[in-house]
């Protein structure tokens, strides 16, 4: 087992409309994760909507969290930005606020290469946390090759990947062939929850998930479930799912993140502009998927 097995949350990071982070909102969300007990939270990845911050707010984000969470779960941060420079700043200032470990997208305007991405990973390995590398081409138009990602695990500190769905569905042969290349300890986990039950089945190691930052009791179900191989239970509750799972295909789970907040009571705010929130016809729909997950738990 290491850091970046099992289930990992990821929550959204709440702001008001100058930019500025709501506290109660962010410590509720925390404090679910953490009475769910599962077995990370996943600070600023894509569904914190890191890559709209500031750093100086990012920072801010981290040090309320480490404050709040106090131990209680480890935490995984994530830490790209467009320069090299920004990135280990970033870094930096995870190992010193108390951060466990990071979370790395390689960001940039101009289109990278291979060789500029693992130059970027090795200088940001040397800071010392444990680091996933993220993979997540839908957002930063990068693809890690295999060979890639095999490279960057050889590198001090690397201990895990966070990969997209695999676009054949193939997660066992991916797996596979993955797992040939790097080196025993490393893990290999999978975003897009929809197809998270598969994944797990499949033998993944780890589950980030984006409806685990507001719905961490019932996606943990849902992890347990496929973790321990009961493959009715764990499709049982993934059809439980299906409805939410289609509108975040539909929408963007970002979006749908924000609305299904609003909807449990957690706050009205907004995602960053240009982001804008879902019409008020869609929030119905978020509250029918809503309804029969909620009782998954009851």
């Amino acid at each position: 087992m290491t850091l970046f097995n099992g289930l990992s949350a990821f929550p959204l990071t709440p702001t008001d409309e100058s930019g500025q982070l709501l506290l109660e909102p962010l410590h509720n969300a925390l404090e679910g994760i953490v009475t769910a007990k599962v077995d990370s939270i996943g600070l600023l990845g894509s569904t914190g909507g890191y890559a709209y911050l500031t750093e100086q707010e990012r920072k801010r984000v981290l040090k309320v969290a480490v404050d709040y969470v106090a131990g209680r779960l480890p935490l995984i941060v994530g830490v790209g930005a467009l320069t090299t420079r920004a990135t280990l700043d970033l870094a930096k200032d995870a190992m010193e606020t108390g951060a466990d470990g990071l979370l790395l997208a390689p960001m940039s305007y101009q289109p990278l290469t291979q060789e500029e991405v693992f130059q970027h990973f090795k200088a940001v390995s040397e800071v010392g946390l444990p680091l996933c590398i993220y993979n997540n081409p839908g957002t930063t138009k990068f693809s890690f090759t295999p060979e890639l990602i095999a490279r960057i695990a050889e590198l001090p500190n690397v201990a895990a990947v966070k990969m997209p769905l695999p676009s054949d569905g193939d997660f066992a042969g991916e797996l596979a062939r993955l797992r040939a290349m790097v080196p025993n300890h490393f893990a290999i986990g999978y975003s897009g929850d929809w197809g998270a039950k598969e994944a797990l089945l499949s033998g993944a190691d780890s589950w980030f998930s984006v409806i685990a930052g507001l719905l961490p009791e019932q996606a943990l179900a849902l992890a347990r479930a496929a973790q321990s191989r009961n493959q009715l239970e764990a499709e049982r509750i993934d059809r439980v799912f299906s409805p939410m799972w289609s509108l975040f295909k539909e929408f963007g789970s970002y979006r749908v993140m924000f609305a299904i907040a609003d909807c449990l009571g957690l706050g009205t705010f907004s995602p960053p502009r240009p982001i804008l929130p879902l019409a008020p016809q869609n929030y119905e729909r978020v509250q029918e998927a809503l309804l029969p997950i909620l009782k998954l738990t009851s």
